[in-house]
């Protein structure tokens, strides 16, 4: 269940500042885990198996890293810079694990812009409630309206 998110669409270049910020929030829940460990073909116990992910080091199961990091992705292309935008790289930390039932804060920054090349660094984390399980940092190529 998406939560709180910000309008969806397009900021072209022209139009980004540093410091603009978009986010969104969303539930984990156990399907989304399923279903990611479908697609990503990453079956790896301590996400999918309660008995096993109990005697691990997170006590528990937890969800996948690059489920968290997905929601980076969706706050990207569909809000900051947001449809039509290009990931060129992104860098990331796992700071704590994210299980079911968490609700996930995703939050990108605009930190520099290259408008000549149309590149965009962009802050990158994760967080529950105040404590940060994901940070990184995105380099995109944003769309412009000289190439509409």
């Amino acid at each position: 269940m998406m939560l709180d998110n910000m309008p969806r669409g397009t900021i072209c270049i022209e139009d980004l500042e540093i410091g603009m910020t978009r986010y969104l929030q969303k539930e984990i829940t156990n399907r989304d885990i399923e279903l990611f460990a479908e697609v990503s073909t990453d079956h790896n116990p301590v996400h999918l198996d309660d008995d096993y992910a109990r005697d691990t080091i997170f006590e528990g199961r937890i969800a996948h890293g690059m489920l968290t990091a997905g929601l980076i992705s969706a706050v990207i292309g569909e809000q900051l810079p947001g449809h039509g935008t290009v990931y060129l790289g992104q860098s990331l930390k796992f700071m704590a694990p994210v299980r079911p039932g968490d609700v996930v804060y995703a939050e990108v920054k605009v930190t520099s812009i290259d408008h000549a090349r149309r590149r965009v660094t962009l802050e990158t984390h994760c967080a529950v409630g105040d404590t940060v399980v994901l940070r990184g940092e995105a380099l995109v190529l944003a769309p412009s309206r000289k190439f509409d």
